[in-house]
């Protein structure tokens, strides 16, 4: 069979540019042509990166969605099912709605695709396509291939050296999709060797994990970054982390030694009682600043999660949060207001209590209110989130907050200046075909300067 894989095109925020929806390709749909058995063709179309062509002829469809691209994806299937060819729904939105979105395919993949992929495209090519597709086994680290990154073409995305070392998250935080029905509560963690193998494949020293949590399992991570000492080679790194990285601090003390350049760490709000609202059990905004302490006192910078319109959030919360912020020198910050995706219990709970006021998929992308805020007006919520932006990476505020260590110099004001401050600018470089020498040039930045 002739297989087409396809990433619609994501929903732009005000903040962002061009390079946003062409940062890195998805993993998603390189694992699945991975997992797809030599004897099928398989193409890869992304929409950020080329207009898709509708009028080809796949013997089968296979879209990935996401809940900003819903409506999209549905388009899409829609102009291939009219003309006979079978599409295939998957993603985390299609697990977590899979009522609504199997209105829209003819068969969807709820949850990992894993094992599941195989018995897709057998029943595809008989003719005998099911209308779901569910695994009843756990998700095994094992499992998990290498991603088909022969399939990118150079230059068409920012980064190709994502790496995903694991899968899930332990906690159950009401606004995450972690809170759905359909997630098993684990963080599954590939094989030590494989991790290193793939690394290794890249050819660059520059990684960027894309775990949802990197330290899922503490266990795992301190045994792979042991392992990814024992290369004997020098790395330079990023990855997302949960606020109990404080209780790990021998994580971190090996995070600094393996050539971590930064984390991302979901903050979400310095207001105590919003974290209770969302069950955010993991983070105490008390030890907030002691992790910060220790995270910059190993010479690492932090990218800051927030979430604004929580519902113990009020007016005075964006002038709060920004100065608590530069106070603590964090280096990145990327913001967002807070959104009930479909399927989670926040979205659950809002619904029941008649507090949905929007439901465009498009708006669901954090940068919409689409909920009725407590203590906040729409427009309040709406005009602090961008004032937020505005004044965090305001040349006051972006001086105010340069890094103590000289050598982290060059990669925050690159991220501060280039690609926020004057991201609009810098998006020109991308659109006359510049793309990938600007992440040659960012990933040399990041390791020579680590």
């Amino acid at each position: 069979m002739h297989i087409k894989l396809v990433q619609p095109k994501m929903s732009m925020r005000p903040m962002d540019t061009i390079i946003k929806p062409r940062m890195a390709p998805s993993l998603a749909l390189l694992t699945l042509a991975a997992l797809t058995p030599p004897h099928h063709e398989v193409t890869l179309a992304d929409e950020n990166v080329k207009s898709l062509d509708l009028l080809d002829c796949p013997d089968l469809v296979a879209i990935t969605c996401n809940v900003d691209g819903a409506a999209r994806a549905y388009e899409i299937a829609a102009a291939y099912r009219r003309r006979g060819i079978p599409v295939v729904g998957g993603g985390i939105h299609v697990s977590a709605v899979p009522d609504e979105a199997g209105r829209h395919f003819d068969a969807i993949c709820v949850g990992p695709a894993e094992a599941l992929w195989t018995d897709i495209l057998r029943h595809a090519q008989s003719g005998t396509l099911r209308a779901v597709y569910r695994s009843t086994q756990p998700l095994r680290g094992i499992d998990m291939p290498i991603p088909r990154r022969d399939m990118v073409r150079p230059g068409d995305y920012l980064y190709t050296n994502t790496v995903a070392a694991s899968r899930g998250c332990r906690f159950k935080c009401d606004f995450c999709y972690n809170s759905c029905d359909y997630v098993d509560h684990r963080a599954v963690n590939r094989p030590v060797p494989e991790v290193i193998r793939e690394i290794e494949d890249l050819g660059t020293r520059h990684i960027l994990f894309i775990d949802d949590n990197f330290i899922g399992s503490p266990d795992w991570t301190r045994d792979f970054l042991v392992a990814l000492r024992n290369t004997g080679k020098s790395f330079q790194w990023n990855a997302a982390v949960s606020a109990d990285l404080l209780n790990h601090l021998d994580l971190l003390d090996l995070m600094a030694e393996t050539g971590c350049n930064s984390l991302f760490i979901g903050f979400e709000t310095i207001n105590p009682e919003s974290l209770v609202s969302v069950r955010k059990s993991q983070n105490r905004v008390e030890r907030y600043e002691k992790l910060i302490d220790e995270i910059h006192g190993r010479k690492i910078m932090i990218n800051a999660s927030l979430v604004f319109g929580l519902d113990h959030d009020d007016a005075s919360v964006f002038r709060a949060t920004l100065d608590w912020l530069v106070s603590n020198r964090i280096e990145t910050m990327t913001a967002h207001i807070l959104t009930p995706y479909p399927g989670t219990r926040l979205h659950k709970e809002m619904l029941s209590a008649g507090r949905i006021i929007d439901t465009d998929h498009d708006h669901y992308n954090t940068s919409h209110v689409v909920y009725k805020p407590a203590l906040l007006t729409s427009q309040e919520l709406r005009e602090g989130y961008l004032w937020m932006y505005k004044q965090f990476y305001s040349f006051k505020n972006i001086a105010r907050r340069l890094p103590k260590n000289r050598r982290q110099m060059a990669p925050y004001l690159v991220f501060n200046l280039v690609y926020r401050k004057f991201g609009k600018t810098t998006a020109l470089l991308a659109r006359v075909g510049m793309l990938g020498w600007l992440g040659r040039v960012a990933r040399r930045i990041a390791y020579q300067m680590g």
